[in-house]
């Protein structure tokens, strides 16, 4: 996966060299924001890539099997994670940030109500496999 850290950084440097020709032919503010924060998005990414796959190699003792070139396939079978097979709290979280967004238009004590519903949802999603039928 360094490839992928390493096409990261080459967007990076990419939107650096068209955000200066941009300002430099059109003088536009927005334009020109626009494109730094992609040349810092694109870094940053790039930056979470190339770290994460380093303390990944160094725990795994050599590079990971995608970065092999006498890899197989079968090298990367077995389990990958635990992915929710279905879940409502994801839900309940975006309906109470939507009303944090519009308790910011229509007024403050919506914005408590959303935030206090935004905590309990969150709470919720966090611990959902920790109590009734999925609880070990």
């Amino acid at each position: 996966m360094r490839v992928q850290a390493f096409m990261f950084y080459g967007c990076a440097v990419f939107f650096l060299a068209t955000d200066v020709v941009y300002w430099l032919w059109s003088k536009d503010w927005t334009g020109t924001t626009a494109l730094a924060l992609s040349v810092g998005l694109a870094g940053l990414i790039g930056f979470y890539i190339h770290f994460t796959i380093r303390r990944l190699e160094k725990g795994n003792g050599g590079p990971l099997y995608e970065d092999d070139p006498e890899g197989e396939i079968a090298d990367a079978a077995g389990e990958l994670g635990f992915f929710s097979p279905h879940s409502w709290w994801p839900l309940f979280v975006a309906l109470s940030a939507a009303a944090v967004a519009l308790g910011v238009v229509f007024g403050w004590w919506l914005v408590i109500l959303g935030a206090c519903a935004a905590i309990m949802t969150t709470i919720g999603l966090v611990f959902e496999y920790y109590r009734g039928h999925f609880s070990h």
